[in-house]
């Protein structure tokens, strides 16, 4: 079984120097992001499974679903209370036909009940089943949480990269255009070109200067989305500034088989708990049709006084068995069942559209690198070419063929392809975290989360 219609990529093209493989069945590491070999991310994807509010609250959530499913066990053990009930009351013989004059007296009432609930038709058993599979939904959901933030804080370590690069090429594009302005000016005035020429320009640096603050916008709000990751308030964290320089992208990309796929992916091992606690509350339903069966029995004390209490002659005891059937309930019972039922029929075609989303992401995944390959190698020479004739005008230049304003204009080619290349660059970095996390991401490998279940 393949991911892709025809079959599966091994790898991608070379490009700046790198061509990733695809290593069909290899495992894939807990820790997959120390792959990029950047201390600073590392640091943050700790600080993050650390203090991260919405990857807490998933825990917390996993001990609760714990918790209840510890309560649910007591089903299968006697439930005995006990209790004291001191009272004072009047005697009125009247009521039994005597002419007797009332009487005072103090009663007081010792006692203690066992009850035990026989579960001949499986019902509370089927419930403490469903309160397993829920600690499963939440354990996997948890898990989830944890793969989805590791994933985002590689992806927007990797923006805040690109939006400072971009920026610096872009601030050096507007320097260029600034400078080409003032000597296209100074001729247009001298009329050696036309004024034309002059709005042109003035025109583009307009435009390019219009390009800066919506970059500053998306790097101030890349920092703002990693402290918000982090769990820190916008203004007490500041973000580690991150170059490419800092980032190796990785060479080895591990890819799953498809039937291994089902078992790694936490979105889908929650659809499949999620079918598992339809199926046990189908088994709830169905019980409830049948009668219920209890033993219980009762044991006392009571007497007038506290100094005989306990005398043997105060003693009571009752033991017996309980059975309760439903007799007239309508369709009620009956319909409970069915939407039971109907209940686990959405969540098998929810299981299934989740495996199904998950093939197409991984699909996605090594489609988007081997093109991310194939346009940074395009970038790549266009940059490399752009370089080289910014390189070849200004050796004219300095050799008096061309004027000044030649070396500008290639300047700013130059400065264009840069911020191509940037975004290429980027891309292919985003996507390379993208397979990591469409995986599974090895969560299985760590324990961000197995610690807090038991």
């Amino acid at each position: 079984m393949t991911y892709n219609y025809q079959e599966d990529p091994t790898g991608t093209i070379k490009a700046d120097g790198v061509s990733q493989h695809f290593d069909r069945g290899a495992e894939i590491a807990g820790d997959w992001w120390r792959l990029f070999n950047c201390p600073k991310l590392d640091g943050v994807v700790r600080e993050t499974v650390a203090n991260n509010p919405t990857l807490q609250a998933a825990q917390a959530s996993l001990r609760q679903s714990q918790d209840n499913l510890r309560a649910g066990y007591g089903i299968f053990f006697p439930q005995i209370s006990a209790g004291f009930q001191p009272t004072r009351q009047q005697f009125s013989a009247a009521r039994f036909g005597q002419n007797s004059s009332n009487s005072i007296f103090s009663l007081y009432t010792l006692s203690t009940t066992a009850t035990y609930v026989l579960d001949v038709f499986g019902g509370e058993r089927r419930t403490v089943e469903s309160l397993g599979a829920q600690v499963d939904v939440q354990y996997y959901d948890a898990e989830g949480t944890y793969l989805s933030l590791s994933g985002n804080v590689v992806n927007t370590i990797v923006a805040e990269a690109a939006y400072e690069a971009e920026i610096d090429a872009t601030e050096q594009i507007i320097g260029f255009l600034k400078e080409q302005t003032r000597i296209t000016g100074a001729q247009a005035e001298a009329g050696v070109v036309p004024y034309s020429n002059l709005l042109s320009i003035q025109s583009e640096l307009a435009t390019t200067q219009a390009t800066l603050p919506p970059l500053r916008q998306e790097l101030a709000h890349t920092r703002h989305l990693l402290a918000t990751l982090v769990g820190e308030p916008t203004g007490d964290w500041a973000p580690p500034r991150v170059a490419f320089s800092e980032l190796t992208l990785p060479d080895e990309l591990p890819v799953s088989l498809p039937s291994n796929l089902v078992r790694q992916r936490p979105d889908i091992l929650v659809a499949e708990a999620q079918l598992h606690v339809a199926s046990a509350q189908i088994g709830v339903a169905t019980a409830a049709l049948f009668p219920s069966f209890s033993l219980n029995a009762n044991y006392g004390l009571n007497s007038t006084s506290l100094s005989t209490l306990f005398g043997s002659s105060a003693a009571f005891w009752t033991l017996g068995a309980s059975l309760a059937t439903p007799v007239i309930q309508g369709p009620t019972l009956w319909y409970q069942r069915k939407a039971a039922i109907d209940a686990y029929d959405q969540a098998l075609a929810n299981y299934r559209q989740t495996v199904l989303a998950a093939f197409a992401q991984v699909a996605d995944a090594l489609d988007a690198l081997q093109h991310d390959a194939e346009t940074l190698k395009a970038q790549s020479q266009a940059l490399s070419t752009a370089g080289e004739a910014l390189r070849l005008i200004e050796a004219n230049y300095q050799a008096g063929t061309v004027n000044y304003l030649q070396v500008l204009i290639a300047d700013y080619q130059f400065q264009q392809a840069q911020i191509g290349y940037i975004q290429a660059m980027g891309q292919r970095f985003q996507d390379t975290a993208a397979l990591f996390v469409a995986l599974g991401g090895g969560w299985w490998k760590t324990n961000a989360i197995a610690s807090t279940r038991s």
